[in-house]
């Protein structure tokens, strides 16, 4: 049974529909991602897969519905759901959005949270109950977002504050950053020469659409440009090596394009390891 908590290398999300030609799983890719709400409603067949997977290799979960910045009260049920997921296949890290995708109902997309001091003390009280119930710390994630409805701080401060004052960790995905600098005008090393490197559990890095020069949307539905590859590595210069994960959700390739994206990841990694290294864990 796979029991190693600290995460290291290069990573790659693990979809049912890819199954086929992950087996056995490839020795290129590190660590695996998965989307609790994806299998947790599976049982017979896709269960066992899982279990005999997650015996073999290590996983990871990154939830899509935790809503963490929602006005509606934390569905406890779910969040009760996934601590068992996560104890059964005994996954460590979890790891969500710092957004919500819920009101008065689902709203099928990830929605931004207002920049506010009143949103930050929210966020963190949520965080907290949250980590309460799953007895493992939360990693939320910096997302993309598209406008930022009663602004009163800046993104990063906002980022910063909930991570000061929850305590939990950073999923830092660097294409998010890449298309929020474009889309919003700042400096994308800027922003990420100023995350708290201590608090980095892993990253993400992923293609997306060029809707026009000034618009950038994040799909994971593309190869990973040269501008965000050139940003991984400012990320390391600055933060030292951190397990870093490819998203790819649609338009997906053969896995061996997939893994040779996985590869570069790592050779980018070793490039930095005689001089700095990180490796953590939540």
């Amino acid at each position: 049974m796979y029991k190693n908590d600290k995460l290291t290398g290069a990573g790659l999300g693990l979809r049912r529909e890819s199954l086929a030609q992950l087996n056995p799983l490839p020795n290129d890719v590190s660590f695996w991602e998965i989307a609790p709400e994806n299998w947790i409603p599976l049982g017979g067949k896709y269960q066992k897969i899982l279990a005999e997977l997650s015996a073999k290799a290590q996983f990871v979960c990154h939830g899509l519905s935790l809503s963490i910045g929602s006005p509606a009260p934390l569905d406890v049920n779910f969040v009760k759901s996934v601590k068992h997921f996560l104890d059964e296949h005994h996954i460590q890290h979890y790891s969500e959005h710092l957004s919500y995708c819920s009101g008065q109902g689902h709203l099928y997309d990830l929605m931004p949270i207002p920049f506010t001091e009143e949103a930050v003390q929210h966020v963190v009280a949520r965080v907290k109950q949250v980590q309460d119930i799953i007895e493992r710390p939360l990693i939320l994630e910096n997302v993309s977002y598209y406008c930022a409805p009663g602004q009163q701080m800046s993104e990063l401060d906002f980022t910063l504050a909930v991570l000061q004052g929850s305590g939990c960790g950073l999923l830092l995905d660097v294409n998010n950053i890449y298309v929020n600098s474009i889309n919003h005008g700042y400096d994308a090393e800027q922003f990420l020469a100023a995350l708290p490197t201590k608090q980095i559990v892993y990253g993400h890095i992923a293609g997306h659409y060029d809707e026009a020069d000034d618009l950038k949307v994040d799909t994971h539905g593309a190869d990973v440009i040269e501008p965000v590859w050139n940003l991984l590595d400012k990320a390391y210069a600055i933060h030292g090596v951190f397990p870093t994960l490819l998203e790819r959700d649609f338009n997906i390739p053969p896995v061996e394009e997939l893994l040779a994206e996985v590869n570069r990841i790592a050779s980018i990694q070793q490039q930095h390891r005689p001089t700095m290294t990180k490796q953590m864990s939540a």
